[in-house]
């Protein structure tokens, strides 16, 4: 192992000057990227004392992670976050906003993958222990923190099948070892746990997922609530359809299922139905703005057609001949979400594991997902199983069970009822994690 990370770490000075100019080039698109460049070297100037460390790759692990940050900032242990992008850094940011002013906590890029570097963060912040979220594998990182005895655990653990296959497989079970690293891995499910124990971790527990904890927004959920009365939406009146975090090389796939369910729905006599369409990406809004209006699709965006309160700019627009509302806004999903009777999950119908159901699950909206859910093993699983997830391999069978879906009332409500049980079911895992990490934080 120590042979194999010293050719890594050699192979990752090589290739430095590339990565840099990859780096320099994304900070064209987005600036943020171009910012901060000391961090990325492991200059971190920072008053917080012995913090702990937490680290989230991207924008959705920082989400994932928010409740039990609160906890532990509530608990009086201060919190440095580390992050690779710029949407992880913005919404660490806004997490941590109260804090950062009460000194309490700061955020930062976590370091390049090179010892040097690594360890000049961990002189600088000096951190009672790291935290890893989901599942984090980078060697350096993880062999340097625990060559300077900085003690290491992961959060929110996840192992997926798909990956846990692979790195068994490849490089002589390489990347599987790595994970012996870490001296405690707080898991999502049963399922993900014996994987880990099979690589060789000493001590794993299971405590769930803390994107069950999250709160919703109230102010949100209030404002769809004002629009669907006034824009009579609803299953007798209009049904309203999301599709959420949909990604390239979905938008004609999703486009081809909302002309199956206007055909289905208008077969059997009911209203045309409204879609909701969320781009995962910012900088894809343009482009699915023209797919959509290229297809023939009546389209507002969100952006050009509202105010902050959600009231038309201009009075003349009329949602009722409208087929789709553009969500090109950041930040409120759960209004999309809440306004829809049902959601499709994108990121499920191309090969890359399906996004996050737990928000829509939490609104009791009936889910909907591709063929692909390797990334969301859990809740997928587990959902799945108590009927409030379905899955279907193609467009046309997604398109007719919603049409099923929209137009029985009694299997409606009883999808509804059923999210509603999962997600109480699976709620409080922010309370089962600190009841296994304050010990050993102590102890640590």
């Amino acid at each position: 192992m120590r042979l194999a990370i010293a050719l890594y770490q050699v192979l990752w000075v090589v290739l430095l000057p590339v990565f840099l100019v990859f780096v320099w080039q994304r900070g064209k698109r987005e600036p943020l990227y171009r910012q901060f460049w000391s961090e990325r070297w492991g200059v971190v100037k920072t008053d917080l004392k012995n913090p702990i460390w937490v680290h989230s790759a991207s924008m959705g692990e920082i989400r994932g992670a928010a409740p039990l940050v609160r906890e532990l900032l509530a608990a009086g242990y201060p919190v440095l976050v580390t992050t690779l992008t710029p949407a992880g850094r913005v919404a660490a940011q806004k997490l941590l906003e109260t804090a950062i002013t009460q000194g309490q906590a700061q955020v930062a890029y976590l370091p390049f993958e090179l010892s040097g570097a690594v360890k000049r963060f961990i002189r600088h912040v000096q951190p009672r222990c790291a935290m890893m979220t989901e599942i984090d594998t980078w060697p350096v990182l993880l062999t340097t923190i625990r060559s300077m005895d900085v003690p290491l655990c992961m959060a929110n653990a996840q192992y997926p099948k798909k990956s846990f296959e692979r790195d068994l497989k490849s490089w002589g079970g390489f990347r599987a070892k790595l994970f012996t690293a870490y001296q405690l891995v707080m898991c999502k499910s049963e399922t993900h746990a014996k994987r880990f124990r099979q690589v060789g971790c000493a001590r794993v527990e299971v405590v769930g997922e803390t994107r069950f904890d999250l709160p919703v927004s109230e102010q949100q959920i209030a404002a769809a609530a004002h629009c669907v009365q006034h824009w009579h939406l609803s299953l007798g009146q209009r049904p309203v359809v999301a599709f959420a975090s949909a990604i390239t090389g979905e938008d004609e796939q999703f486009i081809e299922a909302m002309r199956l369910i206007q055909q289905g729905l208008a077969a059997v006599g009911f209203a045309k139905p409204l879609f909701i369409y969320v781009p995962r990406s910012p900088q894809r809004f343009d482009a699915v703005h023209d797919l959509l209006t290229n297809a023939g699709l009546k389209t507002l965006r969100r952006s050009q057609t509202f105010d902050s309160a959600w009231a038309f700019k201009n009075p003349l627009v009329n949602i009722d001949d409208t087929d789709v509302l553009l969500g090109d806004s950041l930040g409120e999903m759960y209004f999309y979400l809440a306004l829809s009777q049902a959601v499709v999950v994108g990121a499920s119908f191309v090969p890359l594991g399906a996004h996050n159901v737990i928000e829509p699950l939490a609104l009791k909206k009936p889910v909907m997902v591709g063929h692909s859910i390797w990334g969301i093993e859990y809740p997928g699983v587990e959902a799945l199983a108590a009927g409030v997830l379905q899955q279907h391999m193609d467009i046309p069978s997604l398109a007719q069970a919603m049409v099923q879906l929209l137009t029985a009332t009694s299997a409606y409500e009883q999808a509804m009822a059923s999210a509603k049980r999962f997600y109480a079911e699976h709620a409080g895992s922010t309370a089962k994690h600190m009841a296994v990490l304050l010990p050993w934080l102590e102890s640590a």
